[in-house]
């Protein structure tokens, strides 16, 4: 535990807490852009604290506006205490196992976010900054009705291209990337409404508590397809996954052959991390488009 500081005195102006509140902040394991502490208070309670990258003055913007929109659906997400440019202090949520009954419940609860819409697909919540934020890479907004479009455009296509750049993906990976761009109205399944998305929902993003709930953070939250959640909980190994199947489909039936189109929805993520990490992504990405194309 590290004595509060200066980072301790802008964590209290931005809770609205004296700083002599403050008795500890402790750094705290997650994630691999924002630094994030636990600060512990002089009454016991806990507030969670992250600070954005040097000279990113858009990225909490834009997660608290997501944060802010996904709540209004509503859905468990981690409460807002206060934010600044570089600061964002947030309700600290006491880690606990991942239980099937929570993992049900969130089912229930993504199906319910994902019910309450979004204007267009690629729509931004409101308040949200010009560009989003995907781990740090940004994430464009669009306005779009066919999700096909929306998703070659805007979340495929600037993602190749970047992982092809940084050494992701190569020509032959892209050019069978290209080609499911092409034919992906013929692959995208039946239309479907609108829905609002956490639009980074692998299992870190999901945080488990003690007292048997789950609690949503650090969402690239837009309008998007109900599929999308799903399939990166899925990519990334969710616990329970099949309970939290069972929650969702008790409240919201997904649309038919919705299983078959996981892999098209997990071509995002894989793009992501092909452009942030090269390794087997963009590879695995490719094989996966491919598999797609055979079944034409």
């Amino acid at each position: 535990m590290t004595a509060p500081g200066g980072l301790g005195e802008d964590i209290a102006r931005i809770a609205g807490i004296p700083p002599s509140t403050v008795r500890g902040i402790t750094p705290v394991a997650g994630g691999s852009i924002c630094a994030s502490y636990r600060v512990d208070l002089a009454d016991g309670r806990r507030l969670f604290a992250k600070q954005a990258p040097r000279g990113d003055t858009q990225m909490l913007q834009a997660e608290v506006a997501g944060l802010t929109w996904l709540a209004e659906a509503p859905a468990p997400t981690a409460s807002i205490v206060g934010v600044d440019a570089t600061l964002l202090v947030l309700a600290y949520v006491e880690p606990g196992p991942a239980t099937p009954a929570a993992a049900r419940q969130l089912g229930r609860d993504l199906a319910i976010m994902h019910a309450a819409g979004a204007e267009s697909f690629g729509s931004p919540p409101p308040q949200a900054p010009q560009t989003g934020r995907i781990g740090s890479l940004e994430l464009a907004y669009g306005n779009y009705r066919d999700w096909a479009e929306f998703y070659s455009e805007l979340r495929l296509i600037p993602y190749m291209d970047s992982a092809r750049r940084r050494g992701g993906l190569t020509s032959v990976e892209y050019d069978v990337l290209s080609e499911l761009c092409r034919r992906l109205p013929d692959l995208a399944g039946p239309p479907v409404p609108v829905a609002r998305i956490h639009g980074d929902l692998w299992a870190g993003n999901v945080m488990w508590a003690a007292d048997g709930s789950a609690h949503l953070i650090d969402p690239a939250a837009h309008g998007g397809h109900p599929e999308a959640d799903l399939a990166m909980l899925s990519l990334f190994g969710a616990p329970h996954w099949d309970a939290i199947l069972d929650g969702y489909a008790t409240v919201q039936v997904l649309p038919h052959g919705w299983h078959e189109r996981i892999g098209l929805h997990q071509l995002h993520p894989l793009l992501v991390h092909a452009a942030l990490f090269a390794g087997g992504y963009g590879r695995q990405a490719a094989t996966i488009a491919a598999s797609y194309l055979k079944r034409d």
